[in-house]
């Protein structure tokens, strides 16, 4: 196996490159030796992700127009009233959801969205996969589900970037790298912010920011907004106009509200994998769950359409216009409500912009409460929507920066933006040390994954201990006489053997030098003087396992052992641990562009 690890085109590129087109070994050699070569790949990426992620906000935007006959310039979601009549939309939607995704059910895997991708597959993405997420995204958001459309720009953003990368045979880090840049430009074209689709291509995507990657991604996420702007399209996020000026002690209460939007989102976050397993329990069908869902929206949309689709219009028409606080808290309520059972239902999209919304709602709240009690203005209730705003995102989805860059660029407030970087980190660290994943892992965790960040560990899953293993071809029988094996096995031929009893299967490892030991006699059997009996290594085994098991046991040597007890291979600690280091090392070089 370890000869066939050398023959990897990683190790050797002309084996890679023999089935390249001319054009494209150029290319792929330009691009390895040249970081302009992949900034100018990452640009055009870039304005594709743009492209793409306008093309999507009007597909659901049209949707959305025809089927609850809004006025053109009215978004869903800032509609004074809707009739009954139309609501019946939403389960209509939630059934031609599940038809779709019947017809696309035969698949024997699970979709793949971007953080997975870079955290566990290096980058690599499919392109059906990411066509089905988008279309399933923007179904259910065109159809008034309340869900975001970030989940589809991400996708659709990461998977031309990956694809491109694929097409040229990029290097692992480099491909990363190009799948950050492009869902940086995808986010960043759908809120008009560059410096936040950065940034959340560093923190959520990426899971980090080097010297090597941030010029590839600051480039795409311009081009991105770039090509928006010059479609004509219209940001999540206008322009937002700051309250009274941020002073030092006002840090100290928007932490208190960083700390409380963690709290809540926490709360979410449980909620929704909660209604997600309530709904599972439920005697029908899994393919009807969305339809049931699209019913129970119903009402909660008649009593006000602010909780339908992401939010956009609601957020403007609240920060604009003066509303009072109980109607806040209860559109806050029924809003976290619909959201809950829109993913616990089945709706595919994200909490993104959901969470910017609740968050605006909950730093009204807060201001407005906190004024009450005092019975003078402490902090200023449109500072506090903005604070809470990133507050709440950064504890759901997580990037406190992201969100920080996406209130600057909104507002153009830096003594604004030092408040929400000091409400964001409180959130952050409470919410980490609360809860410890963000939506998209925590998505991620309820299907059995254990990642918390796009952090690159797709390379410690590969070695695997049926890769590093030395094959066993012949283990001896463990009824073998101790006389009879030290006329067979030399004392200094080698230091251990794997041992099989009578049916072939594991039992045990002897070290040679046991064997001649005066104490150990002659007459009986090897099996007498085994070690590690118990203990053994599966094949998929990963480093990290393979590493806590030999710490566990204290044990030099491992045997692997199939699922039948059949002896595949034996391993060494030492040797573990030299290639986990030399990969570890590789895997660093290739972050900074070292290689």
């Amino acid at each position: 196996m370890l000869m066939r690890r050398r023959s990897q085109p990683l190790r050797q590129p002309w084996l890679a490159e023999m089935s390249l087109r001319p054009r494209q070994v150029w290319l792929r050699r330009r691009i390895r030796s040249s970081e302009l070569a992949l900034i100018a790949v990452a640009i055009l990426v870039g304005a594709a992700a743009g492209l793409l992620s306008v093309v999507q906000g009007a597909a659901a935007r049209t949707l959305q127009h025809l089927l609850f006959n809004l006025p053109a310039d009215e978004r869903l979601s800032g509609a004074v009233r809707l009739h009954w009549t139309v609501l019946v939309t939403l389960p209509v939607g939630g059934a031609i959801l599940a038809g779709f995704s019947l017809l696309t059910r035969a698949r024997k895997r699970a979709l793949v969205d971007t953080v997975e991708a870079n955290a566990l597959h290096g980058g690599q993405m499919s392109w059906t996969d990411s066509l089905i997420v988008s279309a399933q995204t923007i179904i259910s958001n065109g159809f008034g589900a309340s869900v975001g459309l970030e989940a589809a720009h991400a996708q659709l953003g990461g998977a031309v970037a990956s694809v491109t990368g694929q097409w040229l045979t990029l290097r692992r880090s480099d491909l990363r790298t190009l799948v950050g840049a492009g869902t940086g430009a995808a986010i960043g074209a759908a809120f008009g912010a560059p410096l936040a689709g950065a940034f959340y291509a560093f923190e959520i995507v990426l899971g980090a920011y080097t010297p090597a990657t941030i010029a590839p991604v600051a480039a795409a996420a311009l081009a991105g907004v770039l090509v928006a702007q010059i479609l004509g399209a219209q940001p999540y996020l206008i322009d937002a106009t700051a309250g009274l000026p941020v002073e030092t002690h006002h840090y100290l209460i928007y932490g208190g509200l960083g700390a409380i939007a963690a709290g809540i989102g926490i709360v979410l976050m449980r909620t929704v994998g909660k209604v997600e397993r309530a709904a599972r329990r439920l005697p029908v069908r899994p393919a009807l769950l969305p339809a049931i869902g699209g019913l129970l929206l119903i009402p909660l949309a008649f009593l006000t359409p602010q909780v339908l689709s992401a939010g956009h219009g609601a957020l403007h028409l609240d920060l604009e216009w003066g509303v009072p606080l109980g109607f806040l808290a209860a559109v806050f309520i029924v809003k976290c409500a619909a959201s809950a059972i829109s993913l616990g239902f089945g709706f595919r999209g994200g909490l993104f912009f959901a969470s910017l919304f609740l968050g605006s709602l909950l730093g009204h709240l807060f201001a407005g409460g906190l004024n009450t009690i005092a019975g003078f203005a402490i902090v200023d209730p449109r500072n506090a929507a903005l604070v809470g705003m990133a507050a709440l995102a950064v504890a759901v989805v997580g990037g406190p920066f992201t969100m920080a860059m996406l209130v600057l660029e909104a507002t153009h407030d830096f003594s604004l933006t030092g408040a929400v970087i000091a409400a964001a980190l409180v959130s952050s660290a409470v919410a980490r040390e609360g809860f410890g994943y963000s939506f998209s892992t925590w998505r991620l965790h309820l299907r059995g994954e254990t990642i918390r960040s796009a952090r690159d560990i797709g390379w410690a899953r590969s070695l695997t201990a049926g890769r590093l293993m030395r094959p066993v071809t012949t283990p001896l029988p463990d009824f073998t006489s101790i006389r009879s094996f030290r006329e067979q096995v030399p004392l200094g031929s080698t230091s251990r053997n794997v041992l099989v009893d009578e049916d072939g299967r594991y039992s045990g490892i002897l070290q040679t030098a046991a064997a001649y030991v005066e104490s150990a006699g002659s007459d009986g059997p090897v099996r007498l003087l085994a070690v590690n009996k118990d203990v053994a290594l599966g094949p998929g085994d990963s480093i990290h396992e393979i590493m806590a098991t030999f710490d566990a046991v204290a044990a030099d040597e491992l045997a692997v052992v199939g699922a039948d007890g059949a002896v595949l291979g034996i391993l060494s600690e030492a040797y573990t641990r030299r290639r986990y280091a030399e990969e570890l090392e590789k895997s660093q070089r290739e972050l900074f562009r070292e290689t």
